[in-house]
């Protein structure tokens, strides 16, 4: 893709949606770091039902340690992978007690030694929750990077390098949440929805027309 074509395709997101946000809910840095984390490999709505339950109860890195991991798991039950994310949990509050005052810390280095934290986990952290202009590439930005041309990569890694590196600037800070949400919504895996996609212009996808195309009407069979 183009740069011209790049700018565009996000003025058009930005214009659709100028302050996108995360549809985890959260209050502060470490309820947001807690979801994301347990949002590995499980919906953000999933987390929520759970969240919502939890962080009236606990949401703080010493109230959840005292909740214990039992608690904690029975709390998350609903959640995939519950078991690991509840001992990760507790293990990474109690880092944060013991290394960092209790606070969630502002670095990509410090955040990824918290146990269940890699590279992607710290990057939505540092975006959603400081400001940072990161690249959290989940399945749907890589999808999406890749597909329309936008910044294609043979991995996670390597989208999230070309994206900081060909996202216009004035973009930045938001291109992430645009293109999960578009990925999430409109660009989906099987189906695209480029019918109805709002940057089928830019889009340098080469099955965009056929996936646009109306469905044919179905022949009805006459009775024999």
């Amino acid at each position: 893709m183009k740069p011209e074509a790049r700018a565009e395709f996000f003025r058009i997101l930005r214009d659709a949606n100028p302050e996108p946000k995360s549809e985890l809910d959260y209050a502060t840095p470490y309820e947001l770091l807690v979801a994301v984390v347990l949002s590995a490999q499980a919906t953000d709505k999933s987390v929520n039902l759970a969240t919502r339950k939890l962080y009236p109860v606990a949401n703080t890195p010493s109230a959840l340690v005292a909740l214990g991991e039992e608690a904690l798991r029975e709390a998350i039950k609903t959640i995939g992978l519950f078991r690991t994310k509840a001992k990760n949990v507790i293990a990474l509050s109690r880092m944060l007690l013991e290394e960092h005052g209790g606070e969630v810390p502002r670095t990509r280095e410090a955040l990824e030694k918290l146990p269940g934290v890699g590279r992607k986990t710290a990057n939505v952290v540092l975006n959603v929750a400081f400001g940072e202009p990161t690249m959290a590439v989940d399945t749907h930005i890589f999808r999406v990077a890749n597909r329309t041309g936008l910044a294609p990569g043979k991995d996670p890694l390597a989208v999230e390098l070309k994206l900081l590196k060909v996202v216009p600037e004035e973009f930045r800070l938001h291109a992430h949440h645009w293109l999960i949400l578009h990925g999430r919504y409109t660009c989906l895996a099987r189906s695209p929805r480029c019918g109805q996609c709002p940057v089928y212009g830019p889009c340098g996808f080469k099955d965009k027309a056929k996936f646009a195309a109306p469905a044919a009407p179905k022949r009805s069979r006459l009775p024999k």
